[in-house]
């Protein structure tokens, strides 16, 4: 009965966070991060003006066009953002939070996070010398983390089958930024927890114990500001890129509207999170001056079949499981043909 009341519980707190996602500084839509982004797009609007660009008119259509409300990929997104957090991504929850822990304690002998996080102070300066250089640092490694495992979902076949999802939008609005499969959550939940935990019991080692982070609102001052930079426009239809080589090393929406473009120039461009850096030293950069060839989606891959929250999710389990019954099947059929081979005479 207990465990009954406390999943109903659980469910209902998620459902309440999820309407009230934009008061909590914590998410992505939250009311500030998206007025921060409503006046780098007023911006751009009014230097489009000033430049005698086509527009759509007033600064809300602008904001609001016809080929992106009108197209069903924008309404399936507003629907699966619902759908997938009250299902998927609701039982994901936690879970980067306890490989996080989990690999603290396995690197420190045993020592619990929650505990040590309690001790914490910020009492002399070098304390909170050593919060901010902690940030720096852990930001850097969770956003290579984050680099990489993108880098993979693209490059594994199998991961892209899941990833596809959030490609599959051919339109885009902040919400299309939630247009993810419940494995790629998983995956991402793996990867940052494991990463952060290993980031923490060295900064423990290192210094003796675990620094707080800097924050504002309850979120860590880099993120904080990482979202307030017009976070919101890079899943929408605004071009916004920081002119010359600040775009190297400043993130910007429209680092993420080619890696979004199914563009032969653009495929398997811009993985990285916030630093574009790890694409220059990658070679994955990639930053045309305008978005006259960026078109959102898969592709050639689209099957014309993702049109429905419930398709989004089981379409690539179905895909996954046909690619893998073929790589077995190519194996299979090599294993019949080596003795054939082997008994092929010698020159």
């Amino acid at each position: 009965m207990d465990l009954g009341n406390d999943f109903v519980n659980g469910v209902l707190a998620h459902a309440y966070s999820t309407v009230t996602a934009p008061l909590d500084p914590a998410n992505r839509i939250f009311a500030l991060y998206i007025l921060t982004s409503l006046v780098f797009a007023f911006c751009i609007y009014l230097a489009a003006r000033k430049r005698n660009e086509e527009t759509e008119g007033t600064f809300l259509k602008f904001l609001f066009p016809k080929k992106v409300w009108d197209h069903p990929s924008a309404w399936l997104d507003l629907r699966y953002f619902f759908f997938h957090n009250m299902i998927g991504h609701f039982m994901m929850v936690g879970l980067a939070a306890w490989m996080s822990t989990l690999t603290f304690g396995w690197i420190t002998g045993g020592q619990s996070l929650l505990d040590l996080s309690r001790e914490n102070t910020l009492s002399t300066m070098s304390n909170i010398g050593l919060a901010f250089l902690f940030m720096i640092i852990a930001t850097l490694v969770i956003d290579f983390i984050a680099f990489l495992t993108h880098y993979l979902q693209h490059k594994s076949p199998l991961l892209w089958q899941f990833h596809k999802v959030h490609h599959s939008a051919e339109v885009m609005h902040p919400i299309s930024n939630f247009r993810e499969h419940p494995i790629d959550n998983l995956f991402y939940s793996l990867t940052f927890g494991v990463g952060y935990g290993a980031t923490i019991a060295g900064a423990m080692i290192l210094f003796g114990f675990v620094p707080n982070v800097p924050s504002l609102l309850g979120v860590p001052l880099l993120g904080f500001l990482f979202n307030l930079a017009g976070y919101n426009l890079r899943h929408s239809h605004i071009w916004l890129r920081w002119p010359g080589k600040l775009s190297m090393i400043f993130p910007s929406p429209a680092h993420h509207h080619v890696h979004h473009s199914c563009h032969p120039d653009h495929i398997d461009k811009n993985f990285a999170f916030i630093f574009p850096i790890w694409d220059v030293i990658f070679k994955t950069y990639h930053m045309p001056e305008d978005n006259r060839d960026v078109k959102f989606g898969i592709g050639e891959e689209d099957t014309g079949e993702m049109t429905t929250c419930l398709r989004l999710y089981t379409i690539p389990f179905r895909d996954a499981f046909r690619l893998v019954r073929r790589m077995f099947g190519r194996r299979a059929a090599g294993e019949v043909e080596q003795p054939v081979s082997s008994v092929t005479p010698a020159e």
